[in-house]
């Protein structure tokens, strides 16, 4: 019964965001918000406690083979960076320091939505596009929606980022038409194929270059450009953790 009035209460309050000015839709969104936070919150602690308790002995298993993963991963990231910074100092250029942050999706800002969802992201500055990362892969773009941060995933038709296209680094812009994911404005003398790598550029300042987006699946010649559908490398439906870049 209690979770009956939950979901009553849920669908009460987006029905009033849609129906209220962008003002009253902000203050909606944050209550909102705020309630599903605190939802998954204690759903996470819940959850957290009865793993440790029934698995504790496998998680730690598991953990440490991770740990040592990680570790591997974290001094080649270290090398490399410092091999890097040693190139641009010498260069008189200043030191790469990219960072990232893990944020939390906390519902879809729609029911029949999929390519949007609010997050939990304390540190949002609403001036800002961000770059959203899931699993190593481009997710889509981070911005901002009466004044709370918004989450527009890859087929969402405003989540556009600048990419290259194949080993030649061929030039476009990538965005979403709710179903496809395209690569457009690219000039017609050059020539993406089938299979191409899809990675960002990062000339938007949004996504460091080189984050693998997903790969060619069809090559459109328009009248004055190319175009390209990709098939992305993740697909996410259901809200979850994710990294956004707050520094490129």
């Amino acid at each position: 019964m209690n979770r009956l009035k939950l979901l009553l209460f849920l669908v009460l309050l987006i029905f009033i965001s849609v129906k209220f000015t962008d003002t009253g839709r902000g203050y909606v969104v944050g209550f909102n918000n705020y309630i599903l936070t605190r939802y998954l919150d204690a759903k996470e602690y819940i959850n957290n406690t009865i793993e440790e308790h029934f698995a504790q002995q496998k998680t730690i298993i598991q953990q440490k083979k991770e740990i040592k993963e990680l570790e591997k991963s974290a001094l080649l990231s270290i090398a490399f960076a410092g091999k890097l910074n040693a190139i641009l100092k010498d260069n008189n250029l200043s030191a790469y320091k990219p960072s990232v942050k893990m944020i939390r999706a906390i519902s879809y800002s729609n029911l029949n939505n999929y390519n949007r969802v609010w997050l939990d992201f304390k540190d949002f500055n609403k001036s800002k596009i961000y770059g959203l990362l899931y699993q190593g892969y481009t997710a889509g773009i981070v911005v901002d929606k009466n004044s709370h941060p918004l989450g527009l995933l890859l087929g969402d038709p405003n989540s556009i980022f600048s990419v290259y296209v194949g080993k030649e680094k061929i030039p476009g812009v990538l965005e979403g038409d709710k179903k496809d994911i395209l690569v457009k404005y690219i000039p017609l003398w050059m020539n993406p194929k089938v299979g191409d790598d899809v990675v960002t550029s990062g000339l938007d300042n949004i996504f460091f270059q080189g984050v693998r987006v997903g790969k060619v699946v069809k090559v459109i010649q328009e009248e004055s450009s190319k175009t390209v559908i990709v098939q992305p490398y993740i697909n996410l439906r259901v809200p979850t953790y994710l990294h956004v870049i707050t520094k490129n």
